[in-house]
């Protein structure tokens, strides 16, 4: 009857001839999913230091809406590909230990529904990468994990329990994950100490600082991680976007300076999506409540968008 009023936050301008981003996701309806899930946890009470990740997964989704679905220097149009949003899993108020029990029981069983997706998975902090990669493991037999980030994550558990500090020595001791088939990108100066460097080399992590990343070349080293992983049967990446510069990701509540610039790490996750093996991924360590201009949150969603034009290049 009234053709120019919309529902209440849906009175935005439309072109023909333009989808954006936003538009790919469908809201699972408990029985069909496409190829690729995607999947919020909003988990931020573990964090060492103050954070309002857990307000991440929401915002990662909105800011989609900024995005076309067509990558002009590839020619590829995502137009046609399909994203099953299962929501966000509900965290318990003040357990932390209960609301990394949910993330791992969701993340098993929607899994095991769906084995033979693609999965991106909206943190929260770092701590949401044990229970999921928990869950998920259970669906792949022999894993490795790929992990973009200033800092080690070994941290131990008898001084603060299990916070996003700690979810790789986590996943080593819990015999989730061997050492050997855990690869550390970006590792800064003053972001660790000598005691975890030298726990992930006893446990046979490999490890590559930003200086390296400089010398060497992203390109040969996503070839050699993935060499080095080259017995396993499935492969997770798991992006803590600390491990950009604070000039590139001022809404991390971690930030510092000499990381990573945004260029590197999304030809990195384009080089890695282009292998079958990778079949996972999380975006964590965001803080939308501090980020200027939704900067953090925009590379995030670019993330995903570099992933999902290169898997589709291999479809």
């Amino acid at each position: 009857m009234f053709p120019y009023l919309k529902e209440a936050g849906k009175a935005h301008f439309q072109d023909r001839h333009m989808k954006k981003a936003n538009e790919l996701l469908v809201p699972w309806d408990g029985k069909h999913a496409g190829h690729i899930g995607l999947l919020g946890v909003p988990l931020s009470k573990s964090s060492i230091s103050h954070s309002g990740a857990s307000f991440a997964p929401q915002t990662i989704r909105q800011v989609l809406s900024f995005f076309s679905t067509y990558a002009i220097e590839s020619r590829i149009d995502l137009a046609d590909v399909m994203i099953t949003d299962y929501g966000d899993i509900v965290m318990h108020p003040t357990d932390i230990v209960e609301s990394q029990k949910r993330i791992a029981e969701t993340v098993e069983q929607i899994v095991s529904i769906h084995p033979e997706s693609l999965w991106i998975v909206l943190g929260g902090d770092h701590s949401v990468t044990y229970p999921v990669v928990s869950g998920w493991k259970k669906q792949k037999g022999k894993i490795g994990i790929i992990q973009f980030d200033a800092h080690h994550d070994l941290r131990n558990l008898e001084d603060g329990g299990p916070t996003n500090g700690t979810p790789f020595r986590r996943l080593i001791e819990a015999g989730v994950i061997d050492g050997s088939r855990l690869v550390q990108i970006g590792l800064r100066d003053f972001s660790n100490s000598r005691a975890y460097t030298e726990y992930g080399k006893r446990c046979g992590v490999t490890m590559y600082t930003i200086e390296e990343v400089h010398r060497l070349g992203i390109q040969a080293i996503i070839e050699a991680s993935m060499q080095t992983l080259s017995d396993v049967d499935a492969v997770y990446v798991s992006v803590d976007m600390d491990v950009l510069d604070q000039a590139f990701a001022p809404g991390c509540p971690a930030i510092g300076p000499g990381g990573m610039d945004s260029r590197t790490l999304f030809q990195a996750i384009s080089m890695l999506a282009r292998y079958n093996k990778v079949q996972a991924m999380d975006i964590v360590e965001i803080d939308p409540t501090i980020d200027f201009r939704q900067m953090t949150s925009r590379l995030a969603a670019w993330v995903i968008l570099q992933f999902l034009k290169e898997k589709k290049r291999l479809s």
